[in-house]
């Protein structure tokens, strides 16, 4: 199903200035942002406020859910630089906050949970004071995989639900529903202090009563932080978008989620993973 797309999803591209800077210093690193790769509607406003989320361990995707743009196939050997890539653009970028994500390694021995880690490390080492939140796959649920990027002190973890129950197949492909729910549990079983946070893209065909009863889950298992935002479609080889949410939609869903005990909400048609992400640690 088709649909025009709405004057409150239409894309800005942002300050030119603050998304060549960007681009400048990764690629001369040969390194990824989601930002970039995803052409983030809100990237020129992150990065001017000084957070970016890198792409770890390369821009191939050993699954191929059916909402992303990221290229899926064989995972590609690991750069052993890109930890220090990374740490070196996080300096000359002066970020206080940053974002670590990958492509689901499913081929790698411990799914890429090292590399977080690792990672994180040399950032540390090269700027003490910045912030790291990550954005995990569900490393299919393995505990040790958790075990080790909770044991790096994250600043968040963050791991996304995507979608309601009923639409898990359709949408994630590889994921499942059961496993998210594992990862944000064992986050707090391992380290009750590391605040959690996950999020959905809404345009599926999903229902308020199914977007309450995964909200529900998700307080089920402690989850502190919350992100909803509105799904655009990237290709016409991708899922295409059942509804587009209005404002109006998005904030009413908001006030439900700070209801049901969410520490902090954002929810808006643009509003992505990372979205003022170093912002949400700052509310009371």
């Amino acid at each position: 199903m088709s649909q025009r797309l709405p004057l409150w999803v239409r894309r800005s591209i942002g300050r030119a200035s603050d998304i060549s800077t960007v681009q400048k210093i990764i690629r001369e690193r040969q390194i990824h942002t989601i930002c970039e790769e995803g052409r983030c509607p809100n990237r020129a406003e992150c990065y001017a406020q000084k957070t970016a989320t890198f792409l770890l361990m390369g821009p191939v995707c050993t699954r191929a859910c059916g909402f992303c743009q990221v290229t899926s196939g064989k995972g590609r050997a690991l750069d052993p630089e890109e930890p220090a890539k990374v740490a070196q653009s996080v300096v000359l970028l002066g970020l206080d906050y940053v974002v670590l994500t990958s492509v689901a390694r499913d081929d790698l021995p411990d799914q890429g949970a090292g590399w977080f880690a690792q990672t994180m490390e040399a950032i540390r080492t090269a700027r003490p004071g910045t912030q790291i939140e990550v954005l995990t796959p569900d490393f299919r649920g393995v505990v040790s995989c958790i075990q080790t990027v909770v044991a790096a002190q994250p600043a968040c973890y963050n791991h996304n639900i995507e979608t309601v129950e009923r639409l898990q197949r359709t949408v994630r492909r590889g994921a499942t529903y059961a496993n998210t729910l594992k990862v944000l549990r064992t986050v707090k079983d391992l380290d009750p202090a590391i605040p959690t946070k996950s999020g959905l893209m809404l345009g599926h065909g999903e229902t308020v009563p199914e977007i309450r009863a995964t909200l529900e889950d998700l307080r089920q298992v402690d989850c502190d932080r919350l992100t909803l935002g509105q799904y655009l479609q990237p290709s016409q080889e991708h899922l295409s978008v059942q509804k587009y949410w209005t404002p109006q939609e998005f904030d009413e869903l908001g006030e439900m989620a700070r209801g049901m005990g969410f520490k902090d909400v954002r929810s808006g048609p643009l509003v992505r993973s990372s979205y003022h992400a170093g912002q949400m640690g700052a509310v009371p």
